[in-house]
């Protein structure tokens, strides 16, 4: 894997060792985010939100979903900006592009694993992951 291959559809790409270096400050990335996803859209703070706003522009359950979603935003763009694809909030499902054999590939890693220990074609997705060993 190296970064100086003709770049193809992504800016930046992840060795193994990069990637794995970045999980420990992911993986509580991911978990915030999951929180505020599940307070976004749960549903008992959407119906107390439709049901108070005619009257008062939601109050605490208005400020609950517009904090949420103002945090899933911000970590949005952080897990954005640093070059990695999140595919699955729920399962912290992300992708790190990189570059095998000359290839751009991704390489895959979900919350729970302990590194960054597969790959797959960009086509091919979670179903086509391999191991890097």
């Amino acid at each position: 894997m190296s970064d100086e291959a003709p770049q193809q559809g992504h800016s930046r790409h992840f060795t193994r060792e990069q990637a794995n270096a970045v999980l420990p400050t992911l993986e509580p990335l991911l978990l915030s985010l999951r929180d505020a996803k599940d307070r976004l859209t749960d549903d008992e703070a959407r119906e107390l939100l439709s049901g108070a706003a005619p009257g008062n522009g939601g109050g605490e359950p208005g400020r609950q979903v517009g904090e949420a979603f103002l945090e899933v935003r911000r970590l949005l763009g952080t897990i954005e900006e640093a070059g990695i694809v999140l595919r699955d909030i729920d399962r912290g499902l992300i992708d790190f592009p990189a570059r095998i054999d000359g290839r751009e590939v991704y390489l895959c890693w979900e919350l729970g694993e302990d590194e960054v220990a597969y790959w797959h074609d960009l086509e091919s997705g979670y179903g086509g992951r391999e191991p890097l060993d």
